[in-house]
């Protein structure tokens, strides 16, 4: 079989948005979030409520961050985002109160079925419970629920569910050991 991209079609997907408030998130993501100048994370975070999300209190985002689509993300109470975390909120994604994703974790709802020649668009939500902490540079992929208080070692892919207070490592993620409270 070949990939034939002149096939691919996304009309079933839906955006959650029109297009002129994807168009206006698209240059607030670009002017607050992506540009690493912005370290104000007060802002950011008023920025995503006005778009939709749903924040709790004590977030704290840092320069550098790429929200896909804020009407599709629910942040928890004292939740860290790092530099250059990337939340690709193709579907919904959920992260519970004191979670923390370090610098350049990437949360990535969407992937292409590669066993059909037109490379279909797959996208399933992402959840992080309470006391998830994503290492640096880690990748959770869509359909993956992380339990209350697992840990992603850094640079680890997560392409499945995660068990609570699980420590996992490698690509693909592996349990190495318990999380001591």
């Amino acid at each position: 079989m070949k990939t034939d991209l002149s096939a691919y079609n996304n009309d079933w997907y839906d955006e959650g948005a029109g297009l002129l408030k994807r168009t206006l998130w698209f240059f607030v993501n670009a002017l607050f979030f992506i540009n690493p100048a912005n370290p104000l994370s007060g802002i950011k975070v008023w920025w995503l409520r006005q778009f939709g999300a749903t924040i709790g209190t004590g977030v704290v985002v840092k320069p550098g961050v790429n929200i896909k689509y804020p009407w599709k993300l629910t942040i928890g109470d004292h939740v860290w985002i790092g530099e250059r975390v990337w939340i690709d909120n193709l579907d919904r994604v959920t992260i519970g109160s004191h979670c923390c994703l370090s610098q350049e974790a990437l949360l990535l709802c969407g992937n292409h079925n590669y066993r059909v020649s037109t490379f279909d668009l797959k996208v399933s939500p992402i959840v992080l419970y309470e006391g998830v902490w994503i290492g640096a540079r880690a990748m959770v992929t869509g359909g993956v629920v992380c339990e209350s208080h697992a840990v992603l070692a850094a640079g680890s892919v997560a392409s499945a569910s995660l068990d609570a207070y699980g420590v996992y490592r490698g690509n693909p993620a592996v349990k190495v050991k318990e999380r001591l409270g």
